[in-house]
């Protein structure tokens, strides 16, 4: 066991609801929010090395176009593993502040030790749900990458955000384009329903999911409705590392995302498959383009940024 691990095992989420850290209120408890700290952390833990690292090339066509300043309030939505935190952290300097804010609670301790071992004492970090946190409205900046996608209430969640913002702050999202835009997600699934049924009605789920925020009309609306002006939309289209080798790859496709809960949902079903299914999904990503790092795939996604102006 590594010293990540450990330190992620310390932590134990309850089902019942969260202390909220200003204010020591118990939060309402949220089916899709212990569906992540029950279910998912130990999984995105796993691929951690994909999660984060595979991002690399997307997260460079952004950051450095974010209107982040030195001396800036920054707030950090579903901040996951920390990464992002700790890189708007190092863009505000020393006079800037930094909070990341994430359901799941382990996720927090990996962005804790990053900022201990770059001696960053300008970001924090607090375990808490987007639609129930009471923010003020300090910040500058409040920024969100491939979070908002799974918020319960996703006007309500974009509203709490408008409303941690100065007035004339601005919000960035980024969520990912359609399913045919984004084949390192959809391909897979794709492969895995050849030989399993889709989820039915009753499947537990992180949230809308990884393509809900993907329609311009739909989520420019969604803006309006929580109250943001000047609302943007920029497409970025980068590769994604879906794994160090080709078993990575299949085991993380068969683990997490569109493809993952198909196969979990499949229960015996999926297991009596597996080795059909590992050998479709060989075929397939063995076709994929390899870079030093790994193999990577297609990926595209909107930067939607909005104003508050109230």
């Amino acid at each position: 066991m590594n010293h990540e691990q450990s330190a992620v095992q310390q932590q134990s989420p309850s089902k019942y609801g969260r202390v909220a850290r200003e204010t020591n209120a118990i939060e309402p408890s949220s089916e899709y929010v212990d569906f992540w700290n029950d279910v998912l952390v130990p999984k995105f833990i796993t691929y951690k090395h994909i999660l984060v690292d595979g991002l690399t090339h997307h997260s460079a066509a952004i950051f450095p176009s974010l209107p982040v300043k030195q001396g800036d309030k920054v707030l950090d939505i579903g901040c996951g593993f920390g990464d992002t935190a700790v890189r708007l952290a190092e863009r505000v300097g020393p006079t800037g502040e930094v909070t990341g804010v994430d359901c799941c609670g382990p996720f927090l301790e990996f962005g804790r030790m990053e900022a201990a071992e770059r001696g960053l004492e300008n970001v924090s970090f607090m375990e808490g749900d987007a639609l129930h946190e009471r923010f003020e409205p300090n910040y500058d900046f409040v920024f969100s990458r491939f979070g908002t996608m799974f918020f319960e209430n996703p006007v309500a969640g974009l509203k709490n955000m408008r409303r941690a913002l100065k007035p004339g702050g601005k919000m960035i999202q980024i969520v990912w384009r359609r399913s045919e835009d984004n084949p390192w997600l959809s391909m897979a699934k794709n492969e895995v329903l050849r030989f399993l049924p889709p989820p039915g009605e009753g499947a537990r789920t992180c949230g809308p999911g990884p393509f809900s925020m993907s329609n311009q009309e739909m989520v420019t609306k969604m803006m309006e409705v929580a109250g943001y002006s000047k609302i943007t939309f920029d497409r970025v289209d980068a590769p994604v590392l879906i794994g160090k080798t080709v078993a990575d790859a299949i085991n993380f496709q068969l683990t997490l995302g569109p493809a993952g809960e198909v196969f979990r949902e499949a229960g015996p079903e999926a297991e009596s498959k597996r080795s059909e299914i590992e050998a479709a999904l060989a075929v397939a990503i063995d076709a994929q383009k390899k870079e030093a790092d790994g193999i990577v795939m297609n990926s595209s996604s909107w930067v939607i940024s909005g104003t508050n102006l109230s």
